[in-house]
């Protein structure tokens, strides 16, 4: 059995940004959580840590993480891994996800979340890799569905197959980024409603929103880039309703990474994500669990992969 932590509250959650440290305690309406990346509180001490601890006895934390590498063909990185074994050890937050891609290569870090081609091979090595984040945390993770620019010939799954079957090996949830998936369907030229329609739904511990920008490829043709730089884009939200009329209501994350506004811009976003919670055909649970088990639960067999 792993750990449980208190679940996250099916609310508007953002992105903190240390500008934002003195407004969001005085003033978080209507934020009921937050969202730090793990890399950037790695360190031994002073103000960052200092402003975690603060905000840690105020509201529940997410930790997202971007630089494992899950999806690399090599181990771990043992260093990194015990610095993040770490932080979620003192910290004890709500959640802890990571993304679907690969970002190491040898000794090399690449400054990118990179795509897989969805095999067994993949999908083992994946399953691998997620056994040995959950074993060092003692808790299960998140895993996030990709923005994808490129698809492989190789693949011989879809993107949710593969998702629903890491979760069947490994006991993992999933993060579903919303944004992520309009970004995809429009570089790779798919369905959105589709996709959200096969997604296994009853993995999701969180779902994230974010904007993207518009450009075009070397043929004219529509290329959207997932920057985190700007508000959510209207068929974002309207690719939401459908999510939450499948889902319910779960914590709901406004992520904006880049170009980083002032509060007040960041908490209406956050009041538009709450209006569209409201909004959400199935009410939470009394508990305050996801309708599936999927955190304290151990996959059956231990490591193996069935």
């Amino acid at each position: 059995m792993f750990d449980t932590p208190s679940p996250l509250p099916p609310l508007p959650g953002v992105g903190y940004k240390p500008q934002h440290y003195s407004a969001i305690l005085n003033d978080p309406a209507p934020v009921g959580w937050l969202e730090v990346h793990a890399e950037n509180y790695m360190g031994d001490g002073g103000r960052p840590l200092a402003q975690l601890r603060a905000l840690a006895e105020r509201f529940p934390i997410s930790v997202h993480g971007v630089g494992l590498s899950i999806g690399g063909p090599e181990r771990l990185d043992p260093d990194h891994l015990a610095r993040l074994t770490h932080l979620v050890g003192w910290l004890n937050p709500a959640s802890f996800s990571e993304h679907l891609a690969w970002s190491t290569h040898d000794s090399h870090f690449l400054n990118d979340l990179l795509p897989l081609p969805y095999t067994l091979t993949t999908l083992e090595r994946i399953c691998d890799h997620i056994d040995e984040v959950q074993e060092a945390l003692g808790r299960p993770m998140l895993l996030e569905n990709p923005s994808s620019y490129l698809a492989f010939a190789e693949s011989t799954m879809s993107e949710t197959d593969f998702l629903r079957e890491v979760t069947r090996r490994t006991g993992c949830g999933l993060l579903l980024d919303v944004n992520n998936v309009f970004v995809s369907s429009v570089n790779l030229g798919y369905s959105p409603q589709d996709y959200i329609t096969a997604f296994p739904m009853d993995a999701v511990g969180e779902i994230h929103l974010a904007g993207h920008d518009e450009d075009e490829d070397d043929f004219g043709a529509p290329l959207l880039i997932d920057s985190h730089g700007r508000e959510v884009a209207e068929p974002v939200w309207a690719l939401l309703d459908q999510v939450l009329k499948q889902s319910g209501p779960r914590p709901l994350l406004i992520e904006w990474d880049n170009d980083v506004p002032d509060w007040p811009v960041l908490a209406a976003e956050a009041q538009r994500a709450q209006a569209a919670l409201s909004q959400g055909a199935l009410p939470p649970s009394p508990s305050g669990r996801l309708p599936r088990d999927i955190f304290g639960q151990k996959k059956p067999g231990g490591g193996a992969h069935a």
